[in-house]
């Protein structure tokens, strides 16, 4: 038994020795083809130019998207570190934390602990999207704001009720500095209402603090 099985195996072996050969000259023949053959089956290549032609639009396309979205949603602010003076005087308004680029990055970043940067990032979209006068531009940014932080689809959509989300709707058929307002100031109300309460209690908050009152200390 134990050498019809020795037996059987060598066929199988001898057989795939076989094919290889074949399958390593079709390999080798497709390779000889260069660069104007993108496909094995010969039938295929009369409209691989097109093909070609087609996926390279649509990746300009992606990419100018992709530029014009970076540029236009703001995923961060330079700031110069805060002062002691900064950070006692965001605990006495919301107002006063948002005013300033760094009480505005460490919210955010206590935003995001609480998987809810997205608020943070919608406010600081639409305050830009209000500094352009450029209609092209605007309506871009405005789709731009709508698809990241307004479609249901987005992961980062914000949570607005539904009278809000009826404006919203009805500005974007013409698009302007003032499309989000509503929904803006809803966010702001809620980042003021339910985060900012926590975000005085929380570690980062009172690290910083604490960090800078030694230095002021130690000075």
């Amino acid at each position: 038994p134990m050498g019809s099985e020795r037996t059987e195996m060598r066929k199988r072996q001898m057989s795939a020795t076989q094919e290889n050969p074949g399958a390593a000259q079709a390999q080798h023949s497709t390779g000889n083809r260069g660069s104007n053959a993108c496909c094995f089956c010969w039938c295929c290549c009369c409209s691989c130019s097109c093909l070609t032609v087609r996926n390279q639009d649509e990746e300009r396309t992606r990419r100018a998207s992709h530029e014009l979205q970076a540029e236009g949603i703001p995923n961060g602010e330079e700031s110069p570190a805060p002062t002691l003076e900064e950070v006692n005087a965001w605990a006495q308004s919301f107002d006063k934390l948002m005013l300033t680029p760094a009480g505005r990055n460490a919210f955010r970043e206590f935003l995001r602990t609480e998987f809810s940067e997205e608020n943070m990032l919608f406010w600081m979209a639409c305050e830009e999207l209000k500094q352009e006068s450029n209609k092209n531009v605007i309506e871009e940014k405005a789709r731009l704001i709508y698809e990241d932080y307004i479609s249901i689809l987005s992961p980062k959509e914000v949570s607005l009720d539904s009278r809000v989300r009826e404006v919203i709707n009805r500005n974007m058929l013409e698009p302007s500095q003032h499309t989000f307002d509503d929904a803006q100031l809803q966010i702001y109300t809620l980042m003021h209402r339910d985060s900012y309460p926590r975000f005085m209690n929380s570690a980062i908050y009172k690290d910083l603090l604490q960090s800078l009152s030694e230095k002021s200390v130690e000075a």
